[in-house]
């Protein structure tokens, strides 16, 4: 069965953007899953363990092993939550935000900046095409 030539260059993104977090893995002298709970620091700012926990499909056990090597690394803190007296919420610290952002922020502009090259009627074709990806991805992620 031949692939398209879209299809293939959609795996080697595929496979460049696990080369990529393995980069930023090394970066941050980090594992791929304490990569994955910085991901969803960074992106959304402070989290309950247990929040962390659940989207990062682990028991919290986990995720305590998971914040205590990240707060050894100095990449997050503990603070109070305080919309619970007994909790904590796990933040990002800003010097491991700025890291994560000078390896991220240059690769995010220039893929950006790529779609300059294109007329507008163009985007909206390419934006078309990858909402059909997105869709299809997610087709296949929930079965």
């Amino acid at each position: 069965m031949a692939v398209s030539a879209p299809t293939t260059l959609l795996n080697e993104i595929r496979e460049l953007s696990s080369a990529f977090k393995s980069r930023l893995s090394h970066e941050l002298s980090v594992n791929s899953t304490d990569l994955e709970a910085m991901e969803h620091l960074i992106q959304d700012g402070a989290l309950s363990p247990t929040e962390l926990a659940r989207r990062l499909a682990l028991t919290t056990a986990a995720v305590t092993t998971i914040v205590d090597r990240l707060a050894a690394l100095g990449h997050v803190s503990r603070v109070p939550n305080p919309a619970d007296r007994r909790g904590v919420l796990v933040v990002p610290t800003a010097a491991s935000v700025a890291r994560a952002m000078a390896t991220l922020m240059p690769m995010v502009l220039g893929i950006d900046r790529a779609l300059d090259e294109f007329s507008a009627a163009e985007r909206e074709t390419i934006t078309r095409y990858l909402e059909k990806v997105v869709a299809a991805y997610r087709l296949h992620v929930t079965q």
